[in-house]
């Protein structure tokens, strides 16, 4: 009788990340690296703290409450990465007279207060495409659809349906094409490391590129929970129903936190079901990385996080001879989805 293989579970990390410009972001903690490939191919990465706006405060353990900080959070820490990363493709001539002494220089105080109005301006134009626009059109709908619920339900799938024609629109540009690649990476890279495998080039370019607590996750969590959400709360007068929607967002992001935390804690059927929609977007957001993308991960990962102590702690049921055995069938297992995407392209 054949030995029988052990189930190789999934195992928490704790490791976050987002995609740059030619690089990642890697978050342990307070923690964090971003790694860079350089216009001359090598790889800088560079590592910090952020402990973000919540730290020592009781509100960052309270359920429901801390999401929405948390995602301010990664819209900051997101932020300075991707700041960052693009200081390598500016002008040569400038680059070398703000970074001669130091690569993490601090910027002047004009820079600064334009990275803030970027992001509010991101902000604003979020709120305007996703929630103000997809409430008005159902609200021109109100002489042909009568019943409230179903106008409710349709402003929820236009909402989705914008959300998604948005990814896709951006998906055509070439530096977010690479940047999606990037994305495909830091999940592959943590997929690698919480399947209980080596953090190597070959391991990393066979893990899956989708995982579960992905921001585009939170972002697909954020969407149906609001259609849900708003199909109850009834409001007449567009103004005040308008208001409404923006006002609940922190209600929406905090209940979507929750959500996106339980799915990267536990495997299950249910857990499955409900994280299936957020998977099914990561087939836009995120791409097929080559192996110099993989290298980047790999050195953002190693700047902060000893994932050889974590494989000896969190695999430690497996002796050499039983990982070489199974290596293979686990490895076809868990990268299948990746291998019927390969032939399908």
């Amino acid at each position: 009788m054949a030995k029988q293989q052990k189930k190789r579970k999934i195992c928490y990390s704790g490791i976050g990340g987002q995609a740059v410009l030619e690089g990642i972001m890697m978050k342990n903690g307070d923690r964090y690296s971003v790694g860079v490939r350089k216009p001359d191919g090598e790889i800088e990465v560079v590592e910090d703290t952020f402990p973000g706006i919540l730290s020592g405060l009781a509100l960052k353990k309270i359920p429901f409450v801390r999401g929405i900080f948390m995602f301010i959070d990664s819209l900051t820490l997101g932020m300075r990465a991707l700041n960052y990363s693009a200081d390598f493709y500016e002008e040569e001539e400038e680059r070398a007279v703000r970074y001669e002494k130091d690569p993490r220089a601090e910027k002047k105080g004009g820079e600064k207060a334009a990275e803030v109005l970027v992001m509010i301006f991101a902000f604003v134009l979020a709120i305007g495409l996703f929630v103000i626009l997809p409430t008005w059109v159902a609200s021109l709908l109100e002489n042909i659809v009568q019943r409230p619920g179903l106008r409710a339900l349709i402003e929820g799938l236009l909402r989705l349906l914008v959300f998604v024609l948005y990814i896709a629109g951006i998906g055509l540009m070439k530096d977010i094409k690479r940047l999606y690649g990037y994305h495909g990476a830091e999940h592959k890279c943590i997929n690698c490391l919480e399947t209980g495998h080596e953090l190597t080039v070959r391991n990393v370019m066979r893990a899956s590129r989708f995982h579960r607590r992905c921001g585009t996750s939170f972002l697909v969590f954020v969407v149906l929970i609001s259609v849900i959400l708003f199909f109850f709360i009834r409001v007449d007068h567009l103004g005040l129903r308008l208001l409404t929607r923006i006002l609940l967002i922190p209600v929406v992001a905090g209940i979507s936190y929750e959500v996106l935390r339980l799915a990267g804690r536990y495997d299950n059927w249910l857990i499955r079901l409900v994280s299936a929609p957020g998977i099914w977007v990561q087939h836009l957001t995120t791409r097929e990385p080559d192996e110099q993308m993989a290298e980047v991960a790999i050195a953002a990962v190693e700047k902060v996080f000893d994932w050889k102590q974590y494989l000896e702690t969190a695999f430690p049921e497996l002796t050499e001879e039983e990982e070489a055995e199974e290596q293979a069938e686990l490895s076809d297992q868990f990268f299948k989805m990746n291998d019927e995407e390969e032939e399908e392209e």
